[in-house]
């Protein structure tokens, strides 16, 4: 039976990835630093995920297993597994390359040259790449060789809304819409690749990788922080907002024209894209907080993300980006006293105001043209 380790068992582990790869077979083993939820998915070996779009479905995952990502036994499973996913964070990312190193290092050690794949589902582009830069770190030099021989790390693109889950009555429950996306770049995986309904080959990775951040990312993370700037608590409160609707679907064309210019999307194709994501936010089931998709400002105003990648685009291609500016400023906007990057972002602007603290987070020239169009936003929004 095909074995695959999972690290991390929150909710897009269990809702999305975990689940798809137990539907195909795959033996899984959640490891985790949550002693609650390892307790519970080794001892249960199964969960519901509540799956919710126009009908709401249970359906319940079996047959997995979970180890705490700490304890020593994990680098036994590193070294005979067939397949490594995660789905952490990309800060978290750094923290498990030790392990991964030390497992890969037994693994060599023992003579396994069976084929090993490790695709990283971030929201984080190129996160795989990323977590072989990590690990390389931590790796013995002379293992590098059959590192590269034998293990491949694959670049995905993922993309599914899963708020916390509403039913209190397990907690290992979650809820997860009915659309799911992931798309790994097939030039880089060692071996046959793996057959897993759900996942989608493609040998032009960026294009879709872009494709999510510059629409879903961008629309989910306008609407949060407009959203938050007129009192609402949901996306789907915001979303219903017709002002709002407006303009966070002329920011994803804005962005959509930038791909449309860079990959050759087709621009009717993009537009019903474009128009599923608003469904999808506006989905009743689903009660995503706008403090979960606002939280983190600081990573998501970098200039490799979600607001600002789509703005160098613009300007790359000389194409209108008047929302994405106001979506930007409205990020600086942002507060909540319970999220670190939140509080150091408004501590910033308040010592060296927003022209200064945008030049430092997001990389623009604080003299540039487009850093007092910004400003100008930023300070109707603020007042």
């Amino acid at each position: 039976m095909t074995t695959a380790i999972h690290f991390g068992a929150g909710n897009i582990g269990r809702g999305f990835i975990g689940k798809l790869l137990a539907d195909a077979g795959i033996h899984v083993t959640f490891a985790d630093v949550n002693p609650q939820l390892v307790e519970a998915l080794s001892s249960r070996h199964s969960y519901p995920v509540h799956i919710v779009g126009q009908e709401v479905r249970t359906d319940t995952v079996t047959g997995v297993d979970a180890i705490d990502s700490r304890r020593p036994e994990l680098l036994e499973l590193i070294a005979n597994t067939d397949l490594i996913t995660t789905a952490v964070g990309p800060t978290v990312l750094t923290l498990i390359a030790r392990t991964l190193a030390e497992g890969l290092q037994r693994r060599f050690e023992r003579g396994n040259t069976a084929p090993l794949n490790i695709i990283a589902c971030e929201n984080q582009v190129r996160g795989t790449t990323f977590l072989k830069g990590e690990v390389l770190k931590h790796l013995d030099a002379r293992y590098l060789p059959e590192l590269e021989q034998f293990v491949g790390f694959v670049d995905s693109a993922v993309d599914r809304i899963v708020p916390p889950s509403t039913d209190q009555s397990d907690p290992l429950a979650v809820t997860v819409e009915t659309f799911s996306e992931w798309i790994v770049d097939q030039t880089q995986f060692r071996g046959p690749v793996p057959a897993i309904p759900g996942m989608e080959l493609t040998d032009n990775l960026m294009a879709f990788v872009e494709r999510k951040l510059f629409t879903l990312n961008t629309g989910h993370i306008i609407t949060a922080y407009l959203g938050a700037l007129a009192g609402y608590r949901t996306i789907g409160e915001a979303i219903a907002d017709p002002a709002i609707r407006a303009q966070v679907k002329a920011a994803m064309q804005e962005s959509g024209a930038v791909l449309i210019r860079r990959y050759g999307f087709d621009q009717a194709q993009h537009q019903a894209y474009i128009e599923k994501i608003l469904g999808r936010f506006a989905n009743p089931h689903l009660v995503d907080e706008i403090d979960r998709v606002g939280r983190q400002p600081i990573r998501k105003l970098g200039p490799e993300d979600r607001l600002i990648k789509p703005l160098l685009g613009t300007l790359e291609y000389g194409i209108d980006n008047a929302n994405l500016l106001k979506g930007i400023a409205a990020a600086f906007c942002y507060r909540n006293d319970d999220d670190p990057q939140a509080v150091e972002l408004q501590q910033r602007l308040a010592t060296e105001g927003l022209k200064t603290a945008l030049a430092h987070y997001t990389g623009l020239d604080a003299g540039s043209v487009v850093a007092e169009q910004i400003e100008q936003r930023y300070l109707a929004l603020s007042h």
